[in-house]
C-alpha cells in the first residue's frame, strides 16, 4: 500500500486537488488526492515489490507496478503493455 501524504503544487495549482480524472467506477473518483492510496496489492519478491497496481491521479490511469530500492533512491516503474516509465523517488530522512 502506498498513500499520497503531500503534494508539491506549482504556483496557481490547487493545493488540495481531487482525482477528477479517475474512472467514475473507481471509489477514488472525486476523492482528495492527499491521503489517497495509489499503490495497491504489491507483493515482496526478493529485493523488490511486484504484482500490484499504481494509479496516476493526474490522468486517472492505472498501471502494473514494480518497486525497488537502490541506496537512497526508490524506483517506481509503471507498465502499460510492453511500455513502461520509471520514476526515481528520493527517500526523505
Amino acid at each position: 500500500m502506498g498513500k499520497v501524504i503531500k503534494t508539491f503544487p506549482k504556483e496557481g495549482e490547487d493545493t488540495d486537488p481531487i482525482c477528477d480524472e479517475c474512472d467514475e467506477d473507481d471509489p477514488r473518483f472525486k476523492q482528495k488526492i492527499i491521503g489517497m492510496e495509489i499503490i495497491q496489492n504489491m507483493t515482496k519478491d526478493g529485493d523488490q515489490y511486484t504484482g500490484g497496481k499504481i494509479l496516476d491521479p493526474e490522468n486517472g490511469n492505472i498501471y502494473r507496478c514494480k518497486i525497488w530500492r537502490e541506496k537512497d533512491k526508490l524506483y517506481v516503474r509503471g507498465y502499460l503493455g510492453f511500455f513502461y516509465r520509471t520514476q526515481e523517488w528520493l527517500i526523505v530522512k
